[in-house]
């Protein structure tokens, strides 16, 4: 469904996915199925989006993101793409960001250009993120800095690395599963 306030140039939207109020996506966009796409959202040309992916309210992906499967992305998150942006100079190539697959990002958190936010990691609202952040991580803070680690299910895994929500437990050292009950 798309809704008739929104302006979608792409043909390149998935089954099942709501564009709702007011959003603007480009020709060059992708995006998945499944995907809740949220009123006042923006996307540009050179952006991938994967399946079953909430986009909440107010939020900007510009050219060079890639967005994995079941990502949240939380209202009012801003991305950047440039790293040294100038008034009417433009990049030949925008750098990369990518938000692998499970990964949540709270509201209002600030993305840098050029990292990668790892599988299932957890971003804190609010929080600035300038560097990569692991697989299964929770980070918060600005800088956002590492504070433990999460389960799939979003819950902190204790001291063993055991998740006591859903039973997972998990290598520290490979950051994979080794149990699921």
């Amino acid at each position: 469904m798309i809704h008739p306030t929104a302006e979608v140039q792409t043909s390149h939207v998935g089954e099942g996915t709501f564009i709702w109020q007011h959003c603007v996506v480009l020709a060059g966009a992708r995006i998945g199925e499944n995907c809740n796409i949220n009123c006042h959202v923006f996307i540009e040309n050179d952006v991938v989006v994967g399946d079953n992916v909430t986009i909440k309210p107010g939020v900007q992906l510009w050219d060079g993101m890639r967005i994995e499967d079941n990502v949240f992305i939380g209202p009012n998150v801003t991305f950047t793409n440039d790293l040294r942006p100038r008034s009417k100079q433009y990049s030949e190539q925008f750098l990369t960001t990518t938000i692998r697959t499970g990964a949540s990002i709270g509201a209002n958190a600030t993305i840098v250009a050029g990292i990668t936010i790892g599988r299932y990691a957890m971003i804190g609202a609010g929080s600035v993120v300038t560097k990569d952040v692991p697989d299964f991580g929770l980070w918060y803070g600005n800088p956002a800095v590492f504070k433990a680690y999460v389960c799939r299910c979003g819950r902190k895994l204790d001291a063993g690395m055991n998740c006591f929500n859903c039973g997972m437990q998990y290598d520290n050292e490979q950051g994979k599963v080794i149990r699921h009950d």
